[in-house]
């Protein structure tokens, strides 16, 4: 799946291509970039990784789509929309997700928001989402200034532990924006 899934002034969503996988976990499986996602993996996490997220293409019809400069069509990394699907999520099973992966060089320049806002405006005017969480751990600041940002609400009484971590990394905590709060909180993130 090639297709371009949404383009903002600077980025471009689209799916995946072979050679994106490649040069994904080149620029991205770092250890600057993997802080708060478990640390550096090795190849048969992303293995593992791209299946999932092939599969929530097919099954939901959307996915963490590659974020690409349109400018020099450089991969900067993804966002878009999966299903909550993290061991220890309960209730939040299944609910829309927000989430991001940029590398190094790309962080600071807005580009995570701006694809973000992308994501949000698909999530709730194709997808038909009543509200969508984003996941975050305690450590990762600049994580959770983009969700206040984009006018999601932390959400302390959806936390959770998942299983797979230990406490650096636990408890997951969410944010959430409803489907009614997004046209506002929209405004002000572009404004």
């Amino acid at each position: 799946m090639t297709d371009i899934v949404a383009e903002t002034a600077r980025l471009r969503l689209r799916g995946w291509r072979a050679r994106d996988r490649a040069e994904f976990v080149r620029r991205l499986n770092t250890p600057a970039v993997m802080r708060w996602l478990g640390g550096v993996q090795d190849e048969a996490f992303y293995v593992t990784a791209f299946d999932r997220i092939d599969g929530y293409q097919r099954e939901f019809g959307h996915t963490l789509w590659i974020v690409e400069r349109i400018a020099d069509e450089a991969l900067l990394g993804f966002c878009g929309l999966k299903r909550v699907n993290s061991p220890g999520a309960g209730a939040l099973t299944r609910e829309f997700e927000v989430g991001w992966r940029l590398r190094e060089d790309a962080w600071g320049q807005g580009f995570a928001k701006e694809a973000a806002i992308a994501s949000l405006d698909l999530a709730f005017d194709r997808f038909g989402a009543e509200h969508v969480v984003a996941l975050t751990v305690a450590g990762n600041t600049d994580s959770q200034g983009l969700m206040h940002r984009l006018g999601m609400q932390r959400r302390e009484d959806l936390d959770y532990t998942d299983p797979r971590f230990g406490p650096e990394l636990n408890p997951t905590i969410i944010y959430r924006i409803d489907a009614a709060e997004w046209p506002a909180a929209r405004a002000a993130a572009v404004a």
